[in-house]
């Protein structure tokens, strides 16, 4: 028995969620140090769901952007699109909506701080809407992620935050000519449930920057922060 299954029903209440399949939201709410402490089975953590919520945010805040700036090209609306889908902001969302004290997590992670590390609550931002997408489908999963996002938007629209390192990064690169970033993952270390990534980011053909994190994004951002440092 999930010992905070009164989440559960906040949740669903909370976020106007009440005919989410309960199965698919406790998973959304299962970090892989729950299983890795557990070993129960049947027992399924968020990953795969965050995967498939990761393509709904791509595509939900995609769609908003084209159609709201109808005038904007590839490039302003990339941007854009990017100070809504980046760790920090995902983990800002994930905090407002209180999903990391509803979160299943093992012991361990949860005494060195997991319930407020951005990647997690991130991941689990996405898992939820992955969750949405498989019980409600793609136009109920779009609208919530621009419901749950609304703050957020207004804030980035209006210039009350800041951008990420990626995005700057990528701003500066865009002034100085066609040539992109690009992003690779080096290396990942350690358990499936404790992870570090090493991210490298790649600049006109050579390594630029890198950088470690507890996920994948988080790697890549410090990866960024560090070309920007060295080379711009």
């Amino acid at each position: 028995m999930y010992k905070n299954i009164e989440c559960l029903s906040d949740i669903k209440n909370r976020l106007q969620l009440e005919c989410l399949d309960e199965d698919l939201l406790l998973q959304a709410l299962t970090h892989s140090s729950y299983i890795y402490e557990n070993r129960q089975n049947g027992i399924e953590n968020n990953q795969r769901l965050e995967f498939m919520g990761d393509a709904v945010l791509d595509l939900a805040v995609s769609v908003f952007l084209f159609r709201k700036y109808p005038d904007s090209d590839e490039g302003e609306l990339t941007k854009l699109r990017a100070a809504f889908v980046c760790e920090p902001s995902l983990a800002r969302t994930a905090k407002r909506l209180k999903l990391g004290f509803c979160l299943r997590m093992g012991k361990g992670e949860e005494r060195s701080g997991g319930r407020e590390r951005p990647s997690i609550l991130a991941d689990a931002f996405e898992a939820l809407l992955g969750a949405i997408y498989l019980d409600q489908g793609l136009a109920k999963a779009s609208e919530m992620t621009l419901k749950f996002l609304d703050p957020l938007i207004k804030d980035v629209l209006e210039g009350r935050l800041g951008s990420d390192y990626k995005t700057e990064l990528q701003e500066i690169v865009q002034q100085l000519g066609s040539e992109q970033v690009q992003y690779t993952i080096i290396r990942e270390e350690g358990p499936d449930h404790n992870k570090i990534f090493t991210a490298g980011v790649i600049y006109k053909g050579e390594l630029a920057g890198t950088g470690s994190g507890r996920s994948k994004k988080e790697a890549e951002q410090q990866a960024a922060k560090a070309a920007l440092r060295k080379q711009f």
